[in-house]
């Protein structure tokens, strides 16, 4: 989930995949951004860096969510500052190769025991410690924010999925659900990154929306609120849905998955230059910079003429 959210999501299969069709907020943005990155991601899983950004974004996330296991007053900014620490060292005996993202430029490498108790490279101190700085920082603005002490969140790291009446699957994993002593539900969603400008909220909102539609044909009731919680910039950016919202969501949905499907039959997922290719890390096979696709790994529909036939 733009910004970095630090979730991990069900992979999405395409159209012509043995599994059914299915889509989740992040692969549904890639492909209305570029389709051709949404191909590189789900059809040929062309291999992306880690970034330090993402990773700090997943290690905020574990302790937003895991500090409502402490009882409402130990919910402190120290408490969670101390935990960052913590975090990075469970994600890295996970992933032990995330220890490259801050290796000196100049070391030649060398396992080192202890950076992720898989050996690897050990990171530069220097560098780790300003990373980790960063990240702390961002779980104490939160605390300006909100107020963890006040709440007692439904869900935390929500997997949601349901099947349209399309035969379309919507998935996903929502950072937190509240419930109001009326029953009233929000979404929340934290951001690591600064609050987009007015002309981008509703790419913004668009994930959101999309969690909303999946809970309410999960739950039978509309949520009451979408809140984004962006801890780079300290903003909070909030949106009530109604059912007009979600149906014109999840008429977007059908039609956007009936552009992947005739892409997929045809191999056509034609790049889209925006101010993201900057970030992107598939430069050296996109036609825009020069590069060449890998050879399309899915069979192709016969391209249909569009002569009329004599007789």
């Amino acid at each position: 989930m733009g910004t970095t959210t630090g979730k991990a999501e069900q992979t999405d299969g395409p159209p012509q995949s043995d599994r059914s069709a299915s889509l989740s907020p992040s692969r549904a943005s890639d492909f209305m951004r570029c389709p051709l990155l949404y191909r590189f991601r789900v059809i040929d899983k062309l291999p992306e860096k880690p970034s330090a950004a993402a990773t700090r974004g997943t290690v905020v996330h574990a302790v937003l969510e895991r500090l409502f296991d402490a009882p409402a007053a130990e919910r402190t900014a120290p408490r969670a500052r101390a935990m960052v620490p913590g975090e990075w060292e469970r994600l890295l005996t996970d992933r032990p190769e995330l220890a490259e993202l801050f290796r000196d430029e100049d070391d030649t490498g060398g396992a080192a025991e202890g950076a992720g108790g898989g050996g690897g490279v050990a990171p530069a101190p220097e560098r780790l410690a300003e990373w980790l700085e960063g990240a702390e920082r961002l779980v104490e603005r939160w605390f300006s924010l909100e107020d963890p002490s006040r709440l007692e969140p439904a869900e935390r790291e929500l997997f949601v999925e349901t099947e349209l009446e399309s035969g379309l699957t919507l998935r996903g994993i929502i950072d937190r659900v509240d419930i109001a002593p009326t029953g009233e539900v929000r979404i929340v969603d934290y951001k690591t990154g600064k609050a987009p400008a007015p002309q981008y909220s509703a790419e913004a909102l668009f994930q959101m929306k999309f969690y909303a539609l999946v809970l309410w044909r999960l739950r039978g009731a509309v949520p009451r609120r979408l809140q984004l919680v962006y801890l780079g910039s300290g903003d909070v950016l909030t949106y009530d849905p109604d059912e007009g919202d979600l149906r014109a969501v999840e008429r977007k949905l059908l039609a956007l998955w009936e552009a992947i499907r005739r892409a997929t039959e045809t191999g056509a997922f034609l790049p889209r230059q925006s101010r993201l290719c900057g970030w992107c890390d598939h430069q050296a096979h996109c036609p825009e910079f020069g590069g060449t696709p890998p050879p399309y790994p899915l069979p192709l529909l016969p391209v249909q003429s569009s002569e009329p036939t004599s007789g």
